[in-house]
């Protein structure tokens, strides 16, 4: 890497090299079996460049090829964007534990068992369901430097495991899944184990829904398929500066009800989205987005910072190219109020644990509108049924702008977010 970057400063204004190193090992399962056993390792080195005021930027996998990504790098700064920022300068992180040596040490056959136990508790509990599943653990390195100092290297460590199940009885189909991730060993499945038989139970009957606005409560699986994705994009910092976020010129305005409280923080330790630096080499920081249904800020890396006149959040994220502003790990905080006393609360409503679909509405706008994958018929405060041929439709700054209740155990979502489940007093609702 130094050495590229010497290279690269000889022809360049500045200069930054990006290496991650990734170390996987997955045991998958297909129709309650094992199916197979995967390792592999990869690594990706980036060479980004300024040079006569553009952009160069150059990729490869092969890590002897210094010479040819620089050359890569100086040729398409011909056509680059115009670089608006500085590369950051040496500099203190924080300090956020996102690596365990025991994961790399956790045997196959444990991680075999694992999977085996997950599967063989949800199909003793019925046994006509088919599942997938697969427990992972990973290992990578990062490393960034830059031409004016600029210092970053972490190892970070991943490990998960999920199941998804599936029921058919004629035209009936029935969908479950749960999973969890960690930068710590999970060797019990106990928590994905709980969630996927309580979706059954509750699945064991179906319920008719009627046409019409009603109470919905997002469970926080719910949550991440419906309402989440109109969030990252609305606080994106490049969304604000092209004026196609609803929001952007809100900062200091309530926008949703006081109860709603949501920061990116990737500094929470041992988690899959954590880390000391972004992928440019800024601290990472919690930064507020939403206080008491106020807007506090937006997501920015260096590019769209500079350009908007403000500085990073540490927000730069790349995915196969260039760096951009992404989300690291979004949390909601949790409320006071239990579950079952907000299903209690519902005379005729939804539960929501899945959307499918709900991203390929008018995203920017807000909207939301998926078919229920898995949603549960609430009548008189409980749930009496599984819910068939129904669909959920809103947009967000309405819903969101008068929340019932927000729940006081909040999880684990895909290791990116972490929300309690949310109940919203009114969604349209659609049956069949």
């Amino acid at each position: 890497m130094d050495e590229i970057l010497a290279q690269a400063s000889k022809v360049a204004d500045a200069a930054e090299v990006f290496m991650v190193t990734t170390d996987e090992t997955q045991v998958q399962f297909e129709t309650n079996r094992l199916k197979h056993i995967q390792s592999k390792q990869s690594i990706s080195l980036a060479l980004r460049i300024s040079r006569e005021g553009k952009t160069g930027y150059a990729t490869t996998t092969q890590p002897g090829g210094g010479q040819e990504l620089v050359d890569m790098a100086v040729e398409t700064a011909r056509f680059g964007t115009p670089v608006k920022f500085e590369f950051p300068p040496a500099g203190t992180y924080p300090a956020v534990e996102v690596f365990d040596p025991v994961v790399e040490k956790v045997p196959l056959e444990t991680m075999v068992e694992v999977g085996e136990k997950l599967i063989a508790t949800v199909t003793s509990h019925t046994p006509e369901i088919i599942c997938e599943g697969a427990v992972a653990r990973a290992t990578m390195s990062v490393h960034i430097i830059n031409s004016r100092g600029g210092e970053v290297s972490y190892r970070k460590s991943i490990f998960s495991l999920g199941i998804e199940g599936s029921l058919i009885r004629g035209t009936d189909m029935l969908f479950v899944g749960d999973g969890e991730s960690s930068c710590q060993p999970v060797l019990s499945a106990d928590n994905v184990t709980r969630a996927v038989l309580q979706q059954l139970e509750w699945a064991r009957d179906q319920a008719p829904v009627p046409t019409a606005e009603l109470p919905v409560l997002f469970t926080p699986n719910g949550a991440a398929s419906a309402l989440i994705a109109p969030l990252m994009a609305a606080f994106n910092g490049k969304t604000v500066l092209e004026g196609a976020s609803p929001i952007g010129k809100k900062m200091g305005e309530m926008v949703f009800d006081r109860k709603l409280w949501l920061w990116d923080d990737p500094t929470v330790s041992y988690r899959p989205a954590s880390r000391p630096g972004d992928d440019e080499g800024v601290p990472s920081q919690r930064t507020p987005l939403i206080e008491q249904g106020t807007v506090a800020h937006f997501l920015y890396d260096l590019q769209t910072a500079a350009l908007a006149g403000t500085r990073s959040t540490g927000n730069g994220g790349r995915n196969r190219g260039l760096p951009a502003p992404t989300p690291s790990a979004f949390i909601i905080a949790p409320g006071s109020t239990t579950l079952d006393d907000m299903v209690g609360d519902i005379k005729e409503g939804l539960v929501i644990e899945q959307l499918m679909g709900a991203s390929q509405g008018n995203v920017l706008g807000g909207d939301f509108s998926g078919n229920v994958l898995l949603g549960y018929k609430v009548e008189n405060g409980k749930i009496v049924g599984r819910v068939k041929d129904t669909m959920v439709s809103g947009n967000i700054y309405q819903v969101l702008k008068e929340i019932a209740a927000i729940g006081s155990d909040a999880r684990w979502v895909g290791g990116f977010l972490q929300t309690p489940p949310i109940y919203c007093p009114r969604v349209s609702v659609a049956s069949k």
